[in-house]
């Protein structure tokens, strides 16, 4: 069986998924990462899990407007790293923040919206997570598996908010993170125009 092309593509992205991990550990060890280190591991984290969210996510775009399928390989890898990145966020606010006293947490989650609304992105992301595998795709069948998979973009979007009102005074970095989710989904949303324009066009069988 021939191997599968760009062999390298996924390990080369998994440890530089990875990397700045490894460098927030180094900087720890290091005792290098400044006077508040839970608020620089909160602010990393955070803005990684964005990150890797948004690059799953431009995968499928990439392909329409490219024709490259080589993003679609990494879709699942680049999800599962946005997921990872976000749990860490959560359980150092969790754990280092909060010192796992679950009343504060509820309490936060419940009356500070900008906790809220990255909690329930993280939620979001939890059955995403759960069934990232090919496995799952066969159980669920594959169109509810793609329609499930769209909560996605609602996760990505709530990330994007949390993220603006975390920043509380220049809005400026999250609102590049929000066009850029805006422009795929106007890609995403231009392509299943175009899908049922061609399905009502096609020519029904005899």
């Amino acid at each position: 069986m021939a191997p599968p092309p760009l062999p390298w593509l996924k390990p080369a992205v998994l440890v530089g998924g990875l990397a700045p991990l490894a460098l927030l550990a180094f900087q720890g060890a290091q005792g290098t990462l400044g006077a508040n280190v839970i608020e620089v591991v909160l602010n990393q984290t955070g803005l990684i899990a964005l990150v890797f969210l948004v690059l799953s996510l431009a995968c499928t775009p990439a392909k329409l407007l490219f024709a490259w399928t080589w993003p679609m390989r990494l879709r699942k890898l680049l999800g599962l790293m946005a997921f990872g990145y976000a749990v860490l966020h959560f359980l150092t606010y969790a754990v280092a923040d909060q010192g796992l006293a679950l009343g504060a947490i509820v309490e936060d989650i419940a009356k500070r919206p900008f906790i809220t609304v990255g909690f329930a992105a993280l939620m979001l992301l939890v059955p995403l997570a759960l069934t990232s595998t090919n496995a799952a795709v066969r159980r669920m069948g594959f169109p509810a598996w793609q329609r499930l998979h769209r909560l996605a973009y609602v996760a990505a979007a709530l990330g994007v908010v949390h993220f603006i009102w975390r920043v509380k005074k220049d809005a400026t970095e999250p609102l590049v993170y929000a066009s850029v989710l805006a422009v795929l989904l106007g890609i995403r949303a231009i392509e299943a125009i175009r899908k049922r324009r061609r399905a009502r066009t096609s020519p029904r069988p005899a």
